[in-house]
């Protein structure tokens, strides 16, 4: 199993430094089948490869290594996804969210124009307009509504709205944390995701090296010992150029 091969790499993979990993520059199904495909072609060739100084380790590794991939993979999508949720809901409610901001800001300036401390605290709030600004723009205005309740009944404001802005701004700081995940090169599911990818790509490019060495003048059994994906890619573009 996919997930039983990741664990038997955990080790590995935690222990490759960060210069050592690399980035997919093909889809990662690809490059999975392509190296299971790299394994049942290099099998036939043992011997040779062996000859010519291939650590035959690599091949038999490739299974282990291609389903700690797999795995990882399957991790990174899932966080992917679910952060892709996250941003979805956050555009559907974040314009709520921000109008009760602003109007709880317009009440309170109404609310405290009398008095100069409390205006100087709701200029305070209302610096800034980031995601993260306006969620706890939401929470101090709650705070200090809750201070000073005189003031803001005698406008008529509901005090509902001081509790709905705590509610809101709880509940947007955990959205927007999904939506934000550890994003990039951060995101601790990516990063294991490029390991297994490393440790994979390491095995499929001992193999390719030793066969192009030991078959340079056998173009049937070269062919074995290249991407296909990349190698199509590559005709492709130079069909596209000559035309």
């Amino acid at each position: 199993m996919s997930q039983n091969d990741f664990q038997n790499s955990v080790t590995t993979l935690e222990a490759m430094s960060k210069e050592q990993i690399k980035t997919p520059s093909i889809p990662e199904s690809v490059f999975v089948q392509e190296a299971e495909d790299q394994k049942a072609w290099a099998e036939q060739d043992k011997e040779t490869l062996v000859a010519h100084g291939l650590d035959w380790a690599f091949v038999e590794s490739i299974p282990t290594r291609a389903g700690a991939l797999r795995e990882a993979q399957s991790v990174w999508m899932r966080e992917f996804k679910s952060r892709e949720e996250a941003e979805k809901e956050w555009i559907e409610k974040s314009p709520d969210a921000f109008e009760l901001r602003d109007s709880l800001l317009d009440a309170f300036r109404y609310g405290f124009r009398k008095n100069d401390d409390l205006l100087t605290n709701v200029a305070v709030i209302a610096e800034g307009n980031s995601r993260e600004d306006m969620i706890q723009d939401l929470n101090d205005l709650a705070v200090l509504g809750r201070e000073n309740t005189t003031l803001l009944e005698a406008i008529n404001l509901d005090l509902a709205k001081l509790e709905l802005a705590a509610q809101t701004a709880d509940a947007m700081a955990e959205l927007l944390a999904g939506a934000k995940g550890e994003i990039g090169n951060d995101s601790e599911e990516l990063d294991m995701r490029n390991r297994a990818y490393t440790y994979l790509k390491e095995a499929v490019d001992e193999i390719r090296a030793c066969g192009k060495y030991a078959f340079s003048g056998d173009a049937d059994r070269l062919k074995g010992y290249r991407s296909e994906f990349v190698h199509k890619l590559n005709q492709k573009r130079k069909s596209t150029t000559e035309n």
